[in-house]
């Protein structure tokens, strides 16, 4: 630190300051400041790496707005809850030791969540869009035990508490999929509620630039750890909420200093870093570090010494205080400065042990809500200093080893009772009983009224789909035709898709085309000038190609999201898009399209949300395949999607090779989402190789949809036949081989067009399991078994995937299978070379076609051992699992 060289000019700067406050407006002064680093960076002058306040409240005591309720009552409630959420926990695992629950991050967050109840969250009743609020997951208990309180559930729903398989239970975290009704959002994957927090607003911004929903005042919260702010989901897209002042939003972060093993940052300060991050992002930062018992001490000292010992303090000192108790304080921390002991002389040990931490004060965490509410021109964080597993005692406050607390011993059950008045016997004390006052008693009176005067209660989902009136298939005739002398990818194809619908009188202003940055490499450019890219400040500058057609065009009623390099920002603004039936009751169809490779691998968690939270819409994996992508190489080359998209229960896949399949799966994806009401999401994939789209055969759209359809019938007869199977990109090289076998070696070869495994395995799983539960009952056949049956002769089956995506059909193939597949790291060089490699090219699957055949006893294998040097195939290759 700079030496100060001149204390009285110091003073004199910090005088003139003082009176700018009193003559005018702090405002003003905050202006000055700003205007004068603006002149210090012109001059090249060095300003500190990020502004931070001094460790204490940002909001002066004589700036605080009153809290206008009933302090007592709003305790008793308080203290209500924190009882039945530990009575939860704790009976869960008296009934069964391992289904675990969580004590102590709800312990310290009890009044964040209790005064937002109280006064801030509005519900959804009267036809009113209530807030969004993105709980903390592993706080759960606690907003169930005030469920509990209001009525809305039981005291054996509580008692099933992670016990749902049987019914009547409730999840362990934050699940739409689970309680549809109740709760919003996904959460307990860190990390994720904080960025679906920021997009959520952000999309609410975009509806109502674009005229669609009237969000009004509402407001999105998201309440976090101060431990998860280390997911880069956290932190990774505050900078577009500052930068699009999203004044919708307001985080709460709960910094009880500690992560699941330890403090956060033991040997530094979390609200200070957070403080400078936030600040530097553009957001409002409101610190709650200190409850109001600290009050008398900072204003009673005149040397500002206690201020420069909170500030010196780290984390990890802050938490032994509070583990150790007022005695340890009063020596470790007042004790540093005598005058400091001085300033606590009249306080007892005990005294000093319950000066409270901001987070446990209800007055100063309604005066931050309430400054966060009126702010609208920007986000506002919240950082309030709590103390996890606040109230547990010896057992788990400020320990370690809190965080996997599940019960308490029954003196420190004792001590928990006793300290927030719970009216249970010592004798009762041994079942844990849960405790609800009367319907009529104050204390639900006065929780029930304050609910009332905020539209219903908390937490509420809307699960109803408002239907939309989609275009029929003809919509799309020109997918559907041949495309002639023209070769056109599919990507290019779905694009045009996606212009029919944003032109479509009925349901165009409900699509929603979302890409990460790269429009123009999906061959969207088109769409700019036409649609416009949304921005929350429209376009201030006049670009670059503004004389040509396709410019770039930014808009305030822009239709496309383009949200930078962003993978995870996209995949959230799509999930705002795609659950907008339920948080804004506006039904929206977003496409989001992406790199595949980019795709599942990069989101997967937020696919998995997308799943959870009912989303309705459809992702685009573009330029996919292994071999499709020619010269970008390891990292591009998508091998896996499907296979990952096969794990998400509620995720329809299809790797479509022509323009025909791909509008009937989308034409279909649509009816089934948003005429039928299914509870479904797409995830289609699209290459960017041009080739010949042939027109639509007839009869073929059960196939399509079902998962496979006969592409081509070999009017060959004999023993010599097999079944090609092949999708995506390397259907053409399974016609290609199909043509081969029948010219030179004279086998009849059949091909399939397999639009989807994902598909046509579930549904074969579904049948197996059938059949099994009802052994008395006509078998069923899997639709893949009873199209093979038809045919005669051995399976080969090659995709751009990795072969256990096609291994998934194995039981239900009634022929010899074989699976060729891209198993191994991708390559950079041509689509030939990479198809030659990986072994699924037109040579390879003539190879195993004939290899087949030798196998059944139909052909000598000597025909095999010829083919190879016709075929280009040495015996002495790599396997590509292994370079």
């Amino acid at each position: 630190m700079m030496h100060d060289v001149d204390p009285q000019e110091t003073r004199e700067w910090i005088e003139a300051l003082d009176a700018v406050v009193r003559a005018s407006s702090p405002e003003r002064a905050g202006f000055l400041l700003r205007e004068l680093a603006k002149h210090a960076t012109q001059e090249r002058l060095p300003l500190p790496p990020a502004i931070t306040t001094p460790f204490r409240n940002t909001i002066p005591v004589s700036e605080e707005k009153v809290m206008p309720g009933d302090l007592f009552m709003e305790r008793r409630i308080r203290s209500l809850t924190r009882w039945n959420a530990l009575a939860m926990v704790m009976r869960a695992n008296d009934n069964d030791e391992g289904l675990g629950g969580h004590i102590s991050s709800f312990s310290s967050s009890a009044t964040l969540y209790d005064v937002g109840f109280n006064y801030f969250f509005r519900g959804n009743e009267n036809g009113q869009l209530g807030d969004l609020v993105f709980f903390q997951g592993h706080s759960a208990p606690g907003v169930y035990a005030r469920s509990y309180l209001e009525g809305r559930l039981s005291e054996e729903q509580l008692d099933n508490f992670r016990r749902e398989v049987d019914g009547n239970g409730l999840s362990s975290y934050p699940h739409p999929w689970l309680m549809p009704d109740y709760w919003q959002f996904p959460t307990v994957s860190m990390g994720l509620g904080p960025i679906q927090a920021i997009y959520q607003a952000h999309v609410m911004k975009y509806q109502q630039k674009r005229g669609l929903v009237d969000h009004g005042d509402r407001n999105v919260w998201c309440f976090m750890g101060d431990g998860e702010c280390d997911e880069p989901e956290s932190l990774g897209a505050i900078s577009l909420a500052g930068r699009e002042g999203l004044g919708n939003l307001t985080f709460v972060i709960n910094c009880n200093l500690q992560r699941l093993d330890g403090p956060v940052r033991g040997n530094g300060k979390i609200i200070q870093e957070l403080e400078g991050v936030f600040r530097g992002a553009g957001w409002d930062v409101i610190k709650v570090v200190w409850g109001r018992r600290w009050d008398p001490l900072l204003e009673k000292d005149e040397t500002g010494l206690l201020q420069k010992r909170m500030d010196e303090v780290c984390d990890g000192e802050l938490q032994n205080y509070k583990y150790n108790g007022g005695a340890y304080t009063r020596e470790h921390f007042f004790g540093k400065y005598p005058e400091l002991l001085e300033l606590v002389s009249d306080l007892s040990d005990e005294d000093i042990m319950y000066l409270n931490r901001g987070g446990h004060d209800p007055y100063k965490i309604y005066a931050a809500y309430a400054q966060a509410v009126s702010q609208r021109e920007r986000p506002t964080v919240i950082l309030a200093m709590t103390v996890k597993g606040y109230g547990t005692g010896e057992a788990g406050e400020a320990n370690n080893e809190t965080h996997s607390l599940k019960k308490l011993d029954m003196d420190s059950l004792r001590a928990f009772r006793d300290r927030f008045g719970i009216p249970i016997s010592d004798e009762e004390l041994q079942h844990v009983p849960y405790y609800r006052p009367s319907p009529d008693s104050p204390e639900i009176r006065y929780m029930m009224q304050r609910r009332q005067e905020l539209q219903g209660v908390m937490p509420s989902r809307h699960s109803e789909v408002e239907r939309l009136q989609i275009p029929a298939i003809e919509a799309f005739s020109s997918q559907l035709a041949s495309s002639g002398k023209r070769e056109v990818s599919t990507t290019m194809a779905f694009v045009r898709i996606l212009s029919t619908l944003v032109k479509d009188k009925q349901m165009g202003e409900r699509v929603v085309p979302i890409v990460p940055d790269e429009a123009r490499t999906f061959g969207m450019e088109g769409m700019f000038r036409q649609l416009g890219i949304y921005s929350s400040v429209g376009q201030r500058y006049t670009p670059h190609d503004a004389g040509q057609i396709m410019f770039y065009k930014e808009d305030e009623r822009g239709q496309i999201l383009e949200e930078g390099i962003n993978e995870a920002g996209a995949m959230s603004a799509w999930l705002a898009a795609a659950t907008s039936f339920s948080t804004s009751r506006l039904t929206m169809v977003p496409f989001y399209i992406f790199y595949s490779m980019f795709g599942f691998q990069r989101i997967g968690d937020l696919a998995w949300a997308a799943g959870d939270s009912q989303a309705r819409g459809f992702l685009i994996g573009a330029t996919a395949g292994r071999t499709t992508l020619n010269g970008e190489g390891l990292q591009h080359q998508d091998g896996h999607s499907h296979l990952m998209a096969s794990t998400i229960p509620n995720c329809v896949s299809y790797d479509p090779t022509y323009a025909y399949e791909l509008a009937v799966i989308i034409q279909d994806g649509l009816r089934r989402m948003y005429e039928a009401g299914e509870n479904c999401f797409y995830y289609i994939t699209t290459m960017n190789e041009n080739y010949h789209q042939p027109e639509m055969p007839k009869g073929v759209e059960e196939g399509i949809l079902k998962g496979m359809y006969p592409r081509a019938v070999s009017k060959k007869r004999g023993k010599k036949r097999v079944q090609l199977m092949g999708a995506g990109t390397i259907l053409r090289e399974v016609e290609a081989a199909a043509e081969i076998l029948e010219q030179e070696y004279g086998v009849a070869a059949d091909v399939w067009s397999v639009t989807s495994v994902n598909e046509l395995a579930r549904e074969g799983r579904a049948i197996e399991r059938s059949n099994r539960l009802n052994p008395t009952g006509e078998k069923k056949t899997p639709y893949v078994t009873e199209c093979l049956s038809q045919r005669s002769g051995p399976c080969v089956i090659a995709t751009d995937y990795i072969r256990a995506y096609s291994e998934q059909l194995r039981a239900f193939v009634p022929e010899r299978f074989v699976v060729l597949g891209t198993d191994g790291y991708g390559r950079s060089d041509t689509r030939s070379k990479l198809r030659d490699f990986f072994e699924v090219s037109r040579e390879w699957i003539v190879l195993a076609a004939l290899s087949a055949l030798v196998d059944e006893g139909v052909l000598d294998a000597k025909v095999v051992v010829e083919a190879m040097p016709k075929l280009g195939i040495s015996a002495a290759k790599l396997d590509p699992m292994t370079v």
